[in-house]
């Protein structure tokens, strides 16, 4: 019988919009991630649209991590992501949530 090994961590490259539009399919994949890792690190670098859907769905994977005892990790923020946290007042919701700063940003 073959049982997935937990990881220790996880590491997601997000690429595209993050929209209504992908969310859904998003969403199977990051929730997935969860069970097998101690720690998931999201790399929000090449996220080039994000929506509401698109927020509520990092706010699900925050909530996910919490639930499951792992650590979330933001890195690589784009601009994009830099402002629809901003605009939405989600900054501080993501402040107990590790972020990574990319270099040169």
């Amino acid at each position: 019988m073959n049982s997935p090994v937990p990881m220790l961590r996880r590491i997601q490259v997000m690429e595209g919009p993050l929209t209504i539009y992908t969310a859904s399919e998003q969403k199977d994949v990051l929730l997935s991630l969860f069970p097998l890792a101690h720690e998931v690190e999201l790399d929000l670098s090449n996220v080039d649209e994000l929506d509401s859907a698109g927020l509520q769905l990092l706010i699900l994977i925050k909530r996910e991590s919490l639930r499951e005892g792992a650590q979330l990790l933001l890195s690589n923020h784009s601009p994009t992501v830099i402002e629809a946290l901003r605009l939405s007042g989600l900054e501080d919701f993501f402040s107990n949530t590790s972020i990574a700063q990319s270099s040169g940003a």
